[in-house]
This record gives structure tokens, C-alpha cells and sequence, in this order.
């Protein structure tokens, strides 16, 4: 049978999804592999993990599928964004553990370039702000901390890439070093209106211009696999970053459509159409995809721990052995009790932005155990996913709705008691669709595109159905006290002050 192969690298496992032509799935692996922890707030993961998980889920899932090679129209790659990978172009051997997305160990770094006045430069030009979560300042920890590495950068030797361009270089035997649009406009050196990496953005954030890879449409030719990774050649033919892919497999393809992500991380993307709109609520203006030369903006809100408090449940207070223990959990607390968790591990993101502040717990009672942290973990990630729509509405007229309807996706999803407060809490409609998978369906429908095996936009819109819409049931009265109670216990843990 014709089939698309969906590469769907991701922070703490990679995954490969074989996709039919009517975009059922034919087959799945995952593989976890190592995360590592080296001082507080940095997180890395070791580049021959990456690499060696997805080749081999790559071919669990074609023998799973019953394909070959030369049954695949294309592959698609998505990929934990941010996460940045510097290479010897030599031996394609990384000069340096991957730094993480969530890794904070530049936040000096980003504080010494705001006070140098540097942010609404970068603001302007690349739509995000100046944080360690980006690409950049990445680039340059690793250039001025492996020795002789900034030499052999400006000399040539080195690579620099997000995930999928590691993996894109690996897969072509080198043949290839790029990636899409959407990546690179994650990197702080991006200017997303002229579609470019910008020589003043490297200039400022010491990024030699020669270490960076060529930048593309999302649905495009990507050069070949070689023959003896799985057992023939393989045409990449697309690639968009994790949150991106997920817009895409959530057919988010009208200008006001919105879907959210939970994942390690939960990331939400509301489509802004052809025109970038600026955030006045630290949101950030990001390329949603680029078909055909023309890109598609979104505005952005990134909350750094999701699926990573129900982990912390499980690994790090051990109440819980699986994750989907925790919704059953939650669900017998004790209504009396407001806890609050406020998952600072790693500082909070948009639409606060405070790389400092650290986790905090609020409204413990001698009565309060694990099922009243179980909750208050979960309903952490639907207050952050209301901190982020209410910002979106107020930057954006077209999202003033307050019905709008949320499209999920990702591991928290499975679970009806988490889904169901979500919609509570921020007083929407929350909508599943039948395919949970969407980031990996994103990137096989570009891959797809590409071949001729899905439709337009238009058509491949009519291919997403609904499985479940979640409506908010809690009265509005008793959400509005909840909310209060999150905005205070946020407010406690901030370390900058926010402004009004």
C-alpha cells in the first residue's frame, strides 16, 4: 500500500506513526529514552539518543504497517521545538549535549541583552521574546563553553539545528542541512516578515551566519533517506515544528481557529491568517506554516509544565503509578479544599515570562493528600490554558469570542475528568477529535502534500472529525471564585511584578 512515515521526535520519547491515505494509522512505536539533569534549571538530551530512538521506531513501525521503502510516498518530521543541536559537519558528531527547550541556563544571557535594550528589536523582528526557552542564546552557551567550539563555528566547521535539522542531516547522510519555517522562527534569529535569518540578530546574539541551515516551506523536498536506514530510499517531504504540526493536524487552517497542545509542555496556537499580530500580553507572534512561499501566522502562548506535573505525580512524589491514575485521583478530592499548584519547575511561561520564579503550592491543610495534589496539579494546566486564551482574546478582535471553541490534542487529552474541568474552567466548549495523533498526522499531511497523497487545506479539513465536546458545567460563580484564587496564587510566585 502507499503510506506516509511520521517522525514525531519529542522531549522525553520519539515516536514513528505510519499513516494510511485516508489518514487512519497503520501502525505506532515509541521509544523513551534519557533525561538529563545536570545543575538546576539546565535539562539536556544526549543527540545519539535522539537519533538512535527515532531510526529504530522508525522501524518498528513500517514492520508493524507490513510497508517497505518503496511503499512510502514520503516522510514526515515534527519535532520538540527549540531544542538545539551544534554539530561537527565533518563527522556529524555533536560538539555538545542538546540543550533543552526548557533549559533556563541563559537567562543571564537574556537579562544582559533586555537591559541593553535589545528586546523590542528582537520583538519586532522575530515575534517572540527574549528568553532561554528560544534557540539563540543556546547557540551561543555552547559556542563560548565547548573549547575552540566559536573558532571552529566561524571558520565553517560547525552546524547548528533544532531537532528535525539533526535529524534531517542524519536520515540524508549530510547531504541535506535544513529545515521549515516554523522552526526557524523559533530561534531568535528569524525575521518572520522577511522570511530570512537576519544578520543583525546574529550579530547580536553571536550566531556565526555560516553555522545555520536552509530554510523552506513546510511541505517540500528535503532530500532522501539513505537506502540502508530502512531498507530503501525515502523522500523527506515535510516538517514543521511539534506545536505547528499540531495546528496543521487539527486542520486550524481559518483565521480565529485555535487548538491546544498537552504534552510535557501545553502550547496554544490561535491561526492570525497573513497578517503577523503583535502581542501587547506577552504572547508570542509566531509562522503557524509557510505552503507555497506564503506563511500563515499565529499568536502563541507556551506553558513550559503540562504533562510534566502528572510526571512529577508519578516520578517525583510517587502518589501515582501511571498517568492515567491521575483524572480517578483527582476526581475524589475533597471539594472543600482550594489547592493551588503553581508548576514554576523550570519558571512559568507566557503570559508571565518570569525565567526565575520556582513551583509553589498554596491552600495546604492538615487534610490535604494525594488526591487533593493529584488535582491540583491537573486543574494547573487549565488555569495556565485560561491565562492564555483570555490573552489571545485581548491582543486579537477576532478571538473576543468567549465561546471560542478549543481543539485539543495530546496525552492529557485521554482523560475525561482533566478535559471536563478544562472546559469549566474557561467556560468554552473543548472539542476532541477522533484522532488523537495530530501532531503526527500534521507532519504526514505535509510530507503527504508534497506527494500527491492528501488534499488542499480546504479538502483535508473535511477529514477531521469530533470525538468528544467537553461543556462547561461549573457554575459561573464558583469558576470566577477558582480563577481568583489561581491569580493570587500566581501572584505570589512571580518574581518580577506583572504589569496592571
Amino acid at each position: 500500500m502507499t503510506a506516509i512515515l511520521a517522525i514525531d521526535q519529542g522531549t522525553t520519547s520519539s515516536r514513528a506513526i505510519v499513516f494510511r491515505p485516508d489518514a487512519s494509522i497503520a501502525a505506532v512505536a515509541q521509544q523513551e529514552f534519557a533525561q538529563h539533569f545536570p545543575a538546576s534549571g539546565w535539562v539536556e538530551h544526549e543527540p545519539e539518543d535522539l537519533w538512535s530512538s527515532t531510526v529504530a521506531v522508525c522501524r518498528e513501525a513500517m514492520a508493524k504497517a507490513g510497508v517497505t521503502a518503496a511503499e512510502l510516498a514520503g516522510i514526515g518530521i515534527t519535532n520538540q521545538r527549540e531544542t538545539t543541536v551544534v554539530w561537527d559537519r565533518k563527522t556529524g558528531q555533536a560538539v555538545h549535549r542538546a540543550i533543552v527547550w526548557q533549559d533556563r541556563r541563559t537567562s543571564d544571557i537574556c537579562a544582559g541583552l533586555r537591559k541593553e535594550g535589545q528586546e523590542e528589536l528582537v520583538a519586532a523582528k522575530t515575534g517572540l521574546l527574549l528568553d532561554p526557552y528560544f534557540s539563540g542564546t543556546k547557540i551561543a552557551w555552547i559556542l563560548d563553553n565547548v573549547p575552540g567550539a566559536r573558532a571552529r563555528a566561524e571558520r565553517g566547521e560547525l552546524a547548528f539545528g533544532t531537532v528535525d535539522s539533526f535529524i534531517l542531516w542524519r536520515l540524508t547522510g549530510g547531504a541535506v542541512h535544513a529545515t521549515d519555517a516554523t522552526n526557524a522562527s523559533r530561534t531568535l534569529l528569524f525575521d518572520i516578515h522577511a522570511g530570512a535569518w537576519d544578520a543583525e540578530l546574529c550579530r547580536i546574539l553571536r550566531v556565526p551566519a555560516a553555522m545555520l541551515p536552509d530554510v523552506r516551506d513546510c511541505a517540500a523536498d528535503y532530500g532522501t533517506t539513505l537506502p540502508a536506514l530502512l531498507g530503501g530510499p525515502v523522500a523527506v517531504r515535510g516538517i514543521a515544528g511539534d506545536q505547528q504540526a499540531a495546528t496543521v493536524g487539527q486542520a486550524c487552517f481559518a483565521p480565529g481557529m485555535m487548538k491546544s497542545t498537552y504534552g510535557t509542555g501545553c502550547f496554544a496556537l490561535l491561526n492570525t491568517g497573513e497578517v503577523p499580530v503583535a502581542s501587547r500580553n506577552k504572547l508570542l507572534t509566531t509562522i503557524a506554516y509557510q505552503l507555497g512561499g506564503r506563511r500563515t501566522y499565529a499568536l502563541e502562548g507556551s506553558i513550559f509544565i503540562a504533562g510534566a506535573a502528572v510526571q512529577w505525580l508519578r516520578d517525583g512524589l510517587g502518589i501515582i503509578r501511571t498517568a492515567a491514575e491521575s483524572g480517578p485521583l483527582a476526581d475524589q478530592a475533597d471539594p472543600a479544599q482550594s489547592v493551588y499548584l503553581v508548576p514554576a519547575f523550570v519558571g512559568l511561561g507566557a503570559p508571565y515570562w518570569d525565567a526565575e520564579c520556582r513551583g509553589a503550592m498554596f491552600g495546604l491543610t492538615r487534610g490535604t493528600g494525594p488526591k487533593e495534589i493529584a488535582k491540583a496539579a491537573l486543574e494547573s494546566v487549565c488555569y495556565q490554558t485560561l491565562d492564555l486564551l483570555e490573552a489571545m482574546r485581548a491582543d486579537w478582535p477576532g478571538a473576543a469570542d468567549a465561546r471560542t471553541v478549543l481543539r485539543v490534542d495530546g496525552g492529557m487529552t485521554a482523560s475525561d475528568w482533566a478535559m471536563q474541568r478544562l472546559a469549566d474552567i474557561l467556560g468554552s466548549p473543548v472539542d476532541r477529535p477522533v484522532v488523537k495523533e495530530t501532531t503526527a498526522l500534521g507532519a504526514a499531511y505535509l510530507a503527504g502534500l508534497t506527494a500527491g497523497v492528501f488534499p488542499e487545506p480546504d479538502r483535508f479539513a473535511d477529514l477531521w472529525r469530533l470525538e468528544n465536546r467537553f461543556l462547561p458545567a461549573l457554575d459561573e460563580a464558583a469558576r470566577r471564585t477558582k480563577v481568583a484564587g489561581w491569580r493570587d496564587a500566581v501572584s505570589r510566585t512571580l518574581t518580577r511584578p506583572q504589569p496592571g
